[in-house]
């Protein structure tokens, strides 16, 4: 739990559809004050549910919401101190930049000097300063996804819920959006509740990322955690790439996989008891003399920009490995890992196995979905 600062406690909180399916299951989720909180997970693992009961639009079947304290259920989200930023950013065409941004005040009967002063900090604050009177259709994706923060910002909520607000734009401006909410966050000291599917997002932009599956919370931790120490090879697939792979516990500090048995530095799984073994490609060590724990034949060699991903055939098992020198197709090689970039975990079920498999399909369809929404 993150009881230091708490702003946001969710407990044991369920929704149930009508036809009896569970959404949520039992959740339990604090937020701190101030604090860049991502809820990472595939289409349907319960993410934008969960933003939209903190937001006050989705009401739990079970469970307690409290804000600051106090419990908030049933309160109406315009009387929560939260507002959101939706993907499609919901704007108003027939309202300029300026009339957009000052719209809640107007609805909330701000004195017209005072709401003058916080258009024009708005403005600055998300770099649109001399758009004022530019129209909504006029607007580039970044700059409409710019208004629609000043908009959701400029009440001054103390936490702001973003829905996948990236999700339309192309990939450049989406790095660039990224660095600049991150800039936004830290410089308003506000809670940002943040949901997205990627998990390059997730680890850049967050204080703590909540991975989430199936309507449950698997871990929470800062993203150096989640990356480095996974709970289950779902989390460790799911952030970033993996070498999954069926071993056996022969005794504490000691596994055996791909035929080999090696030291590790995870314990407390027993005698001879089946594990999934966890290796990221960056941390393998490949050798051009064929000299290392394994040694196996490279398959393929594709460019990534900043390393090059190699499959490596070792006969019984085929690994992927990054590095950042070029290994061509044919050559033999030696792979090694030190015991501490050797992650133990216990062995999934048949059917978490199947989910696993399915991530990237998944992943697929969302980008296809975003890239009809994605600027020229």
């Amino acid at each position: 739990m993150h009881e230091k600062n708490t702003l946001i406690s969710l407990r044991n909180v369920s929704v149930q559809f009508e036809d009896g399916f569970k959404v949520l299951k039992n959740i339990d989720l604090d937020i701190g004050d101030k604090e860049f909180v991502t809820l990472l997970g595939p289409s349907g693992c319960g993410k934008t549910t969960t933003l939209r009961i903190i937001g006050g639009f989705v009401e739990p079947t079970e469970g307690d919401i409290f804000f600051d304290g106090k419990k908030i259920n049933g309160l109406p989200p315009y009387k929560r101190h939260v507002n959101t930023v939706f993907q499609r950013y919901a704007l108003f065409p027939h309202l300029n930049v300026y009339e957009n941004i000052e719209f809640g005040l107007k609805i909330s009967k701000i004195p017209e000097d005072e709401r003058r002063k916080r258009v024009k900090e708005m403005l600055e604050l998300v770099n649109l300063k001399g758009f004022e009177l530019r129209k909504i259709t006029s607007l580039s994706g970044g700059q409409q996804q710019r208004v629609a923060i000043a908009r959701a910002l400029v009440n001054h909520p103390r936490v702001l819920l973003l829905d996948e607000p990236l999700g339309a734009l192309d990939l450049k401006l989406r790095k660039e959006m990224q660095i600049e909410l991150k800039r936004i966050q830290k410089q308003l000291e506000i809670t940002f509740l943040y949901v997205t599917h990627d998990q390059e997002e997730a680890l850049t932009m967050s204080d703590r990322v909540v991975v989430m599956r199936d309507g449950e919370i698997l871990q929470i931790g800062s993203p150096t955690d989640i990356y480095n120490e996974p709970i289950n090879a779902y989390v460790a697939d799911f952030i970033g790439e993996s070498n999954i792979i069926d071993g056996v516990m022969k005794e504490d500090y000691v596994v055996e996989f791909a035929g080999k048995v090696i030291p590790c530095s995870d314990g407390g799984f027993g005698k001879n008891c089946p594990v999934d073994v966890v290796i990221r490609p960056e941390d393998w060590e490949i050798d051009e003399d064929g000299n290392g724990q394994f040694t196996g034949v490279v398959e393929s060699t594709v460019f990534k920009g900043v390393h090059f991903e190699n499959i490596v055939d070792c006969g019984n098992v085929k690994f992927m490995v990054h590095t950042t020198q070029e290994h061509h197709p044919g050559a033999t090689v030696g792979l090694s890992v030190i015991p501490e970039y050797i992650h133990i975990m216990h062995k999934m079920g048949k059917d978490e196995t199947l989910e696993l498999s399915a991530i990237e399909a998944d992943s697929i369809i969302e980008d296809e979905d975003e890239s009809s929404f994605e600027e020229e």
